[in-house]
């Protein structure tokens, strides 16, 4: 079992300052991310927002526009301060708020920091500008910048006392990690293509007549984009239904956190699935509402328990 140790009801005036500088980088950067930890009590939500804004840190490094050793330099850098940070020697002064606060939740949540490393490892992987040739080359990356993530979280959420196989949990929410990211993949195929990054797999595009890439508002010519699109999402939907096995051992609040920020992406991945050509000439999205509606979804706990009465199945 993951225990958590709530944050408590008062704090200094500067850690304050700094969650509330990690929450607003997270509501104007991440708004599917935001949308789903608005579910969490205050001090999961603040705790979530300094994680995110650390993480957020360390991708914008990754995307920006800097020489490749330049950022290799300044993700070392981002390294350092999070060695800082796990010494526990970020003074609730320091002027870096984003490392005030993720100081303040490591002291409060057993969040497993290392996963803060495998991230910065995995961006330093785009910085090299690392191309997959198998899926399971392509997972070591998701596990880094995405099933760390997963990982990191459940740190802030725990497991429910007595929940059975809470001992996978961290499996779990690695795979759900990887569900995201894969989705992420396959809607963003025309971004990274025009800044020069590939992820799916080598294997996957030559199958299906893909790898002279993605520069257009049309598949290549002769491919079969629709049959790459509808292989990849499968793969997606097996990692979801794995890491779903999550959710049934969480609290209520940090279950439908988790099943808002999963279910906006599976509906998004049925967006993808019924449109493949739509990735090619924009990005994807959820309108408010639907969005609305997962959540509603989550907080009533319908995919937990959905969940818990598959898993059931399964046993008998």
């Amino acid at each position: 079992m993951i225990r958590t140790v709530e944050s408590p009801p008062h704090m200094s005036a500067p850690v304050l300052a700094a969650y509330s500088y990690c929450e607003a980088v997270t509501g104007q950067q991440a708004r599917n991310f935001a949308y789903g930890i608005r579910l969490l009590p205050t001090p999961k939500r603040r705790a979530m927002s300094a994680l995110y804004a650390f993480s957020r840190r360390v991708d914008d490094i990754g995307d920006g526009a800097l020489a490749p050793d330049v950022k290799a330099a300044r993700l070392e850098d981002t390294r350092a301060l999070l060695a800082r940070i796990r010494a526990g020697s970020v003074d609730e002064d320091d002027i870096d708020p984003v490392a005030v606060a993720l100081s303040h939740t490591a002291e409060h949540f057993p969040v497993p920091l290392g996963g803060l490393d495998e991230l910065i490892d995995g961006v330093l992987m785009d910085v090299r500008g690392e191309t997959y040739e198998t899926w399971d080359d392509l997972k070591v990356y998701c596990r880094c910048v995405a099933g760390a993530i997963g990982r990191l979280s459940l740190g802030v959420f725990g497991t429910e006392p007595g929940a059975r196989g809470a001992e996978r949990a961290p499996e779990y929410a690695d795979t759900l990690g990887l569900a995201l990211q894969l989705t992420n993949i396959l809607r963003d195929v025309r971004e990274d293509a025009e800044g020069g990054r590939t992820y799916l797999p080598a294997d996957d595009l030559a199958k299906f007549g893909c790898s002279v890439g993605f520069n257009g508002p049309t598949a290549p010519p002769g491919s079969d984009f629709a049959g790459l699109v509808h292989f990849e999402v499968r793969r997606a939907r097996a990692l979801f239904a794995e890491g779903y096995r999550l959710l049934p051992m969480l609290d209520r609040r940090s279950g439908a956190c988790v099943a808002a920020m999963a279910g906006i992406y599976r509906r998004l991945l049925d967006r993808i699935e019924r449109e493949p050509e739509a990735v090619l000439r924009g990005r994807v999205s959820l309108p408010g509402r639907e969005k609305a509606y997962v959540a509603v979804r989550g907080l009533s706990g319908l995919d937990a328990r959905h969940v818990s009465r598959r898993t059931v199945r399964r046993r008998a």
